[in-house]
């Protein structure tokens, strides 16, 4: 049974991931927190510093609950098709798509979620390639990124025998390190 909080997270949640790739929606709620502070502090007298950030949430919230639903799955992949379609932004867009692996469509940045030995244990690691090592076997090309801000990490050059692959997708192991361990890594769905 779904108690109100686990459908506000859920709904929040299906909202921040919905919104992630398109790359602007921070930029999108500080302007928006601006733009009402400057606009509504004179004009309307029930304001409130952080009106705009409520606001902003709220938007987040509310698509979140419509990306959740049957008929806003459907509309999303609409809004989804137009947006890789538009001139320069749909690139960037497909690209923040393959490197956060929300793109099945196409080749994923990431080849593969591996469990990277290290002194006493695993660390997690992503596979973006293979290239030859320098005893002229092939290595596999392994960024391991620093949790809790995953774009910033080592690039590791890993014989087969220091690695072991995971059944993750390349989403769930960023999600993973950015909450610190706190998002269970679950298997990647067949």
């Amino acid at each position: 049974m779904n108690t109100p909080t686990r459908h506000v997270t859920r709904c929040l949640v299906g909202g921040v991931v919905a919104l992630l790739p398109i790359g602007g929606t921070v930029l999108a709620v500080a302007y928006l927190e601006v733009v009402l502070t400057e606009s509504w502090r004179q004009q309307v007298s029930w304001y409130f510093p952080g009106l705009g950030l409520l606001l902003a949430l709220s938007v987040i919230y509310f698509v979140g609950l419509f990306v959740t639903t049957f008929l806003g799955k459907w509309l999303w992949r609409r809004v989804d098709i137009v947006l890789e379609k538009l001139p320069i932004l749909g690139s960037l867009y497909q690209s923040l798509k393959e490197v956060l692996g929300y793109d099945s469509k196409r080749d994923r940045f990431f080849e593969a979620v591996v469990a990277v030995s290290v002194d006493d244990g695993f660390e997690i690691g992503l596979v973006t390639g293979s290239a030859p090592g320098p005893d002229g076997e092939e290595h596999s090309v392994v960024f391991v990124p620093s949790s809790p801000n995953p774009t910033n990490g080592r690039l590791l050059l890993l014989p087969p025998d220091r690695i072991r692959t995971l059944d993750l997708r390349a989403a769930d192991a960023l999600r993973g390190l950015v909450s610190m361990g706190k998002t269970p890594l679950r298997s990647a769905p067949e």
